[in-house]
């Protein structure tokens, strides 16, 4: 596939990406001390704006809860802000709700003080914030500025050639006839208004330029095929912000990069593999084995900021005979392995920004088996509107990257690490608009155990 058409896409998901693509919204389960909570943001498509939050108490006790948000790295994380009062919701008290305004686009972390019998606690939790569209005036609004400036250009107008005619007269002598001289200076006041008007709009313009280039834009990746199973893959910037780079990238999971490669449109191919770094924005990757057709790629990456996000690109391969999956590596035809079992009353309808808990089990001869860890997690899922305008990559922790935690501070990487592995797997998410997706779900029993499942979502 050429740059081209890779650059081409990015473009049209580039309204609606940021750490996934189109669900912007952080959820994340941890424990503020001995508090379990989950956390929902929702950063605002407009920077500066203000970021919707909720709370829920998994247990009784929580009494009170504040929220500070802080750039995640750099000087101002040490100057915190004073803190927001969440409000108790009255009719479920274990539920709380709150707004906090993000001033900049990048690495940001929300502190959440949990306050109960057993003190106070706090959990932080990682938000890349990004501009995702330019608000747009409301129609209202236009009319009544565009009325304004007729009817205070027409009486400026009136004014001065009021002023013109007038302003020579004697007390209490009856106004002249319109003569030349007023005239023209109204004509000339008309065209100096035009002219303020008209460079009004300019700088407008110029401004609205500024933001959308400001506008976020996803990493392209472009990807070759060499002979055999091996191929290179190309991080590229579209341009957007000027101090982005590529050559800080942290592990994620023990890898610099988690690429899926979804043969489209059936998906019926799905593969979680782990490219190795070759140069700064160079990867490469000894493919599996799989059939030829036209995939789209996405690769999740951790700045050394904490900000995440996921490269996008399509590329179309031929059969390819490859290596046996290995290591963390997995996927292959779907609907994959019958094993994994998706636990859920499909008379209860799965509704847009609504938080759900999608829980699985592995299933044995025997009855539910335990997992084993697949890359310090109990599971992976991924979610995949069939349009793909949504892919979103989630843990038992919720939609938060390991590494963005880890920069954000050790006590939320115990939060994660202290989510035990059960024999049930739980994905706390929401999904962000209506329509048919794809969930791809990975639990690891020996070998990384694959599946996927149909779901509709409802307004």
């Amino acid at each position: 596939m050429s740059v081209v058409k890779s650059v081409l896409l990015a473009i049209a998901i580039a309204s609606c990406a940021l750490a996934h693509i189109g669900s912007p919204d952080v959820f994340f389960q941890g424990k503020a001390g001995p508090y379990p909570l989950l956390v929902v943001i929702r950063p605002p498509n407009a920077i500066p704006g203000t970021a919707s939050i909720e709370v829920r108490a998994l247990e009784s006790g929580v009494t009170r809860v504040e929220l500070t948000p802080t750039p995640m790295v750099g000087e101002a994380s040490k100057h915190p802000p004073v803190a927001d009062i969440a409000e108790q919701s009255k009719t479920d008290p274990q539920y709380f709700t709150g707004t906090l305004w993000l001033m900049a686009s990048g690495s940001w972390e929300v502190h959440v003080r949990a306050t109960g019998p057993a003190g106070s606690f706090e959990l932080p939790v990682p938000v890349s914030a990004v501009a995702l569209k330019t608000q747009p005036m409301q129609r209202g609004v236009e009319i009544f500025l565009l009325g304004m400036l007729l009817f205070l250009g027409a009486g400026m107008i009136a004014i001065v050639g009021s002023t013109v005619r007038e302003s020579k007269l004697a007390p209490g002598a009856p106004s002249p006839p319109w003569n030349r001289r007023s005239v023209a200076w109204m004509a000339f006041t008309a065209a100096l208004l035009c002219l303020a008007v008209w460079g009004g709009k300019a700088w407008w313009a110029d401004d609205a330029a500024t933001n959308a280039r400001n506008i976020y834009k996803p990493f392209v990746i472009s990807a070759s095929l060499e002979a055999g199973n091996k191929m290179n893959l190309r991080l590229t910037d579209p341009g957007w912000l000027v101090t982005r780079r590529l050559d800080n990238i942290v592990p994620d999971h023990g890898h610099l990069m988690h690429l899926f490669l979804i043969r489209w449109p059936d998906m019926d191919e799905f593969f979680h593999l782990h490219p190795e770094p070759a140069a700064t924005g160079f990867y490469n990757l000894a493919l599996p084995s799989l059939p030829a057709g036209h995939y789209r790629i996405y690769g999740d990456i951790v700045h050394d900021s904490g900000f995440a996000e996921t490269a996008v690109g399509e590329t179309d391969l031929p059969d390819v005979n490859g290596a046996p999956l290995e290591g963390d590596d997995a996927g292959g035809r779907m609907p994959g392995d019958p094993a994994v079992v998706w636990l859920h009353d499909p008379t209860q309808p799965i509704r847009a920004k609504q938080v759900n808990a999608f829980r699985f089990e592995l299933k044995g001869p025997n009855g539910p088996e335990d997992p084993e860890p697949y890359m310090g997690m109990g599971g992976h899922a991924e979610f995949v509107k069939l349009d793909g305008s949504v892919f979103a990559h989630v843990h038992p922790t919720g939609t938060v990257p390991m590494a963005a935690v880890t920069v954000a501070s050790p006590a939320a990487m115990m939060a994660m690490h202290q989510m035990e592995i059960g024999k049930v797997v739980s994905f706390p998410y929401g999904l962000p608009e209506p329509g048919r997706y794809k969930m791809f779900v990975q639990i690891r029993k020996g070998a990384v155990r694959t599946a996927v499942f149909d779901l509709t979502v409802t307004p």
